[in-house]
């Protein structure tokens, strides 16, 4: 941990921020596309998910006001006006998304799923000692953006795949 203190590597923290590492990865792996229109706002967010990184790997204490790195609410908000702007030109949805279309929008669902596995792996935390609230926003904030961003880059390039419920049954 950051303060000195050694963990099992299978303890809930490490979990954590090894679920939030693996996100990051994918990311680096989405900005190898040669055509995504939010390279620079993935490149910020790759950023703060070493804040975030830094913000799990230090205990978290609501009565202080350490000089530890924490995600603040300032990131969460920037999320959401990422989230808005992208999303005011897509179609509104009538089914469910699958994942994949091209191989940008499928990378970032792969990110989004990844993304969850997080946001629970810092709930599981959060279940067994405090932790910063405004991180658990962040990654869910951040799972939201990365399922528009799919979108984005499946609408523009007419790849966007519908779910058809039932689609394989015969009756």
């Amino acid at each position: 941990m950051g303060n000195g203190e050694r963990l099992a590597k299978n303890h809930i923290r490490i979990h954590a921020m090894g679920d939030v590492d693996e996100l990051n990865s994918a990311l680096g792996l989405i900005l190898l596309q040669s055509e995504i229109p939010m390279r620079e706002q993935m490149t910020v967010i790759q950023n703060e998910l070493f804040d975030l990184g830094a913000d799990l790997c230090m205990p978290f204490d609501p009565h202080t006001s350490g000089s530890e790195l924490r995600i603040i609410p300032e990131q969460v908000v920037a999320l959401e006006q990422q989230i808005d702007f992208w999303n005011e030109n897509l179609p509104t949805l009538q089914s469910f998304v699958l994942p994949g279309g091209n191989a940008a929008g499928a990378q970032m669902h792969l990110a989004r799923a990844i993304c969850r596995r997080a946001e629970r792996s810092v709930v599981a935390l959060e279940q067994t000692e405090p932790i910063n609230p405004h991180s658990l926003i962040y990654l869910n904030r951040l799972s939201d953006l990365l399922f528009v961003w799919a979108r984005v880059v499946n609408v523009v390039n007419q790849a966007e795949v519908l779910w058809i419920p039932g689609k394989s049954r015969s009756n």
